[in-house]
């Protein structure tokens, strides 16, 4: 049996409800699992957008939230407020802010973000206060546990989990290889 064989699989197909860049029929889908606050999330951020720029309309990427909050205190709020962001058109917006400034995720930081990208701050904060995306949150995470995830960042290639590493070149191998000949 391959390592690939063995691999856990992404229980929850990619679809409309997920937060996705790049075209439907891109020749590879990468789905990441992660949490604004994890340091190794914030080190892999930059490695996708290299990644995306070098594969360009070939890659079809989606992020799910995965906030580890017993590690992380800021994760869960941080990922509904990109969420709420979302919910006004601009979650890659919000989730791009969250990972550059990952050291400032407190509750009057989310709320300024949302003000730099242009968002209705006033439904930005009632929707963050009174929890309406903890849901949606909730559910990325049970379909990220039911998926074998358990840290952050994981990464499922066309589906399959990648256990590699997930620095630059490995993985940018690993998406490569997965592209149907």
């Amino acid at each position: 049996m391959t390592k690939r064989a063995a691999a856990a699989a992404l229980t929850l197909p990619v679809g409309t409800r997920d937060h996705i860049q790049g075209p439907a029929d891109a020749a590879v889908t990468l789905v990441e699992y992660g949490d604004y606050e994890c340091p190794h999330c914030g080190r892999a951020y930059p490695i996708i957008k290299a990644i995306q720029q070098q594969m360009g309309r070939r890659l079809r990427f989606v992020y799910r939230n995965f906030p580890l909050r017993e590690s992380h205190p800021h994760a869960q709020h941080a990922a509904e407020a990109a969420e709420a962001a979302g919910a006004q058109g601009k979650f890659w917006e919000m989730h791009d802010r969250l990972f550059e400034r990952q050291f400032a995720l407190d509750g009057e930081y989310l709320i300024e973000y949302a003000g730099d990208l242009g968002l209705d701050v006033a439904r930005f904060r009632k929707e963050l206060g009174s929890g309406v995306y903890e849901p949606r949150v909730r559910e990325d995470f049970r379909s990220g546990v039911t998926s074998g995830v358990n840290g952050t960042p994981t990464f499922f290639i066309n589906g399959v989990r990648h256990d590699d590493s997930w620095e630059l070149e490995p993985l940018l191998a690993a998406l490569e290889e997965a592209i149907p000949a």
